[in-house]
């Protein structure tokens, strides 16, 4: 088992070998970096030049997906995902997948398999449990293999946070289902967690306290929710493009149906206002700095 770690543009990547069962690839990151995801595969810690017999989601993402149609172009193998995501592949829905609705994009790809909570799998010579873990992506899975307690939890569980989980307002079934999501973690025994993006991590239950803690304030506050799926997103276009001129910006978030949705239920802001917001409290925190007319990555 090797875990490829990249920047945020893209999740893990995480390859399973068997020469018996075959090879298989957990996630494929985010076409932008479909090269690296390429390459990363055709290394040595990869499947270097034997077949890939399986590609496997834990969710439907563009970071997580993004990979999906230049792998089975190049390896011919056949792809899994979550079953209750079978609904937005076929037929292609940009808007469900929150491509169009979140200026993303992965190039469409046809599914071969889906993927059951409860089911086991052989993968790299170990059983591996599907566990559905709703919350950030409602159709989301888990992968457990008890006998080494291994977790693969996409973006359910980070060592430091989760993926973003939309407010009640929009959708009342994801807090708690991110809440019930942690609360079914903390009762696996679990030595450690691979995470959809970040180093793989020991101390599950330092993680699920941060989690918790974070959950609890996102839930108390559904406009300082907005924000943080707004800085999340802009953060995301970043990575993307490297640099956004700073004068676009108020345009970016009157256009882009994310930031006009969530600005406009929560915040109430002018797009300059929330342009000026977004960007202001992305370098208190450390994650962009201006670079003349430009706002970068940090």
């Amino acid at each position: 088992m090797h875990v490829f770690v990249r920047d945020w543009l893209s999740s893990n990547m995480i390859v399973l070998r068997s020469a018996d069962t075959g090879h298989v690839a957990i996630d494929s990151g985010y076409y932008l970096h479909t090269p690296l995801t390429l390459g990363l595969l055709a290394s040595r810690w990869g499947v270097g030049r034997d077949p890939l017999a399986l590609l496997v989601n834990t969710h439907c993402h563009s970071d997580h997906i993004g990979g999906n149609a230049a792998i089975r172009d190049r390896y011919h193998c056949a792809i899994a995902v979550p079953e209750a995501e079978t609904r937005l592949l076929d037929p292609w829905d940009p808007e469900g997948l929150l491509l169009s609705y979140a200026d993303q994009y992965a190039p469409p790809f046809r599914f071969d398999r889906s993927l059951r909570s409860g089911d086991v799998h052989r993968w790299g010579e170990l059983d591996w449990e599907a566990i559905a873990a709703p919350g950030h992506d409602m159709g989301a899975l888990m992968f457990y293999n008890r006998a080494h307690r291994l977790l693969i939890t996409g973006d359910a569980l980070w060592e430091n946070g989760f993926g973003f989980v939309l407010p009640r307002e929009i959708d009342p079934a994801c807090l708690p289902a991110a809440k019930a999501t942690l609360d079914l973690i903390a009762a696996l025994d679990i030595a450690v967690v691979v995470p959809g993006h970040g180093e793989p991590f020991a101390g599950v239950d330092t993680a699920l306290e941060r989690a918790y803690s974070r959950l609890r304030a996102l839930e108390a506050d559904p406009s300082r929710n907005a924000r943080h799926i707004m800085k999340a997103m802009l953060s995301f276009a970043l990575l993307g493009r490297r640099r956004m001129a700073h004068a676009a910006l108020p345009a970016y978030c009157r256009e882009v149906p994310v930031f006009r949705d969530m600005n406009a239920r929560f915040l109430g802001l002018e797009p300059e206002a929330l342009a000026k917001l977004l960007v202001s409290e992305l370098e208190r925190a450390g994650a962009v700095r201006r670079d003349g007319d430009w706002i970068v990555t940090a």
